[in-house]
């Protein structure tokens, strides 16, 4: 065993948790990784519970995001799980959309103060043309805690190249 030097202010580890190295001649001595890690997992745990106590706790989870594609939306909408929320804008709503659909235009400057009185709890299954819209307008159904969201991917265009149904009426 080699001795080792005391240096003011450094606690050593005891002898028996070190690894000794040579390396290119200079004498390393590391943490036995093993003992280093069962030090360490404590004080990291503390340092989580630390970071959920000190989390807000009147500030509700972030909602739940389930992708979905076009035949699995369609059957979230029969079995009634789902309320169907298109965010395109009104003229593409109208041209065709998902039966029974809410429109709620995710560019109009009305958008979030529409969303606020939609029920929260309620499941949504959102769409918009592609993709895109329905996506970026996650984030505010979040901000407004919405507890469970459906994406359908690839939005309207999907469901109409899987074959499924639109409502065209006026």
């Amino acid at each position: 065993m080699l001795a080792s030097a005391s240096v003011p202010g450094v606690k050593l580890a005891p002898s028996n948790e070190l690894e000794t190295f040579r390396v290119c001649g200079k004498i390393i001595m590391i943490m036995n990784v093993h003992k280093l890690a069962a030090r360490l997992l404590p004080l990291a745990l503390a340092a989580g519970l630390a970071q959920a106590v000190a989390a807000d706790p009147a500030k509700p989870a972030a909602a739940a995001v389930k992708h979905v594609d076009a035949k699995e939306a369609q059957k979230l909408i029969a079995e009634k799980k789902v309320v169907v929320l298109d965010v395109r804008t009104p003229g593409e709503f109208e041209k065709g959309r998902i039966a029974g659909a809410t429109n709620i235009n995710f560019l109009a400057t009305d958008f979030e103060d529409r969303i606020s009185k939609l029920d929260p709890n309620k499941a949504y299954l959102v769409h918009c043309a592609t993709g895109g819209r329905s996506t970026h307008s996650l984030p505010v159904l979040e901000k407004h805690h919405f507890k469970l969201l459906y994406h359908l991917d690839g939005g309207i265009r999907a469901w109409e190249k899987a074959g499924l149904p639109e409502d065209r009426s006026q």
